[in-house]
């Protein structure tokens, strides 16, 4: 089963590369298209942090001097991290701001950069994001045929929804991930986008 998933994949790659090479201007929009709305969705989603700054400081204030606490302000935390963090993905891998080791990759000429990236893409990026999303469609598609709320008494109701971000926000780094992939691509045949 692995050497046939394995094949696929290569096969996949080769045909990719192959697309690739005959359809320079499908590529340049791609990359604009899916880098545009990664960018709007990060922007939009960066919001979220300053929301949940101010629901943090209420939960705060509420809990330590009016003795009160409320499980669905909690989880609502809990929930805005998520979407921010599971949002923001693609949005920081277009930016380059993942947290990496990057002693070297910092040194490599903008060529070797690319092909790093092509190998990290084609090998780790791609299939991590296809695992996710595979692995997840069906604890989401149970999440919303139970109509899954919190377990906690006075918790958030369409506990679906949140789950539902998941595979989601996994679909838009791989979208992201492809545009590094043929990005890196253009840089390697010195066919760069916008000429960068």
């Amino acid at each position: 089963m692995t050497k046939y998933f394995f094949n696929l994949y290569t096969n996949s790659i080769i045909l990719i590369l192959f697309f690739i090479q005959s359809n320079m201007n499908f590529l340049r929009k791609y990359i604009n298209t899916v880098e545009k709305f990664n960018n709007k969705l990060g922007n939009w989603v960066s919001w979220l942090s300053s929301l949940l700054v101010v629901l943090v400081c209420l939960d705060v204030f509420s809990r330590y001097l009016l003795r009160e606490s409320s499980v669905a302000v909690q989880e609502l935390e809990w929930h805005l991290f998520a979407v921010l963090f599971l949002m923001g993905a693609a949005y920081t891998l277009l930016h380059e701001k993942h947290v990496r080791v990057d002693v070297f990759y910092s040194r490599f000429s903008r060529r070797n950069k690319a092909i790093i990236n092509i190998i990290g893409t084609i090998f780790f990026l791609i299939p991590f994001c296809i695992i996710v999303i595979n692995s997840s469609k069906n604890f989401v598609i149970s999440s919303f045929l139970i109509g899954e709320t919190s377990p906690d008494p006075g918790g958030l109701p369409a506990r679906y929804l949140l789950k539902s971000i998941l595979p989601l926000s996994f679909v838009f780094l791989l979208l992201q991930g492809l545009a590094l992939f043929f990005r890196s691509f253009l840089i390697i045949i010195n066919k760069p986008v916008d000429g960068e």
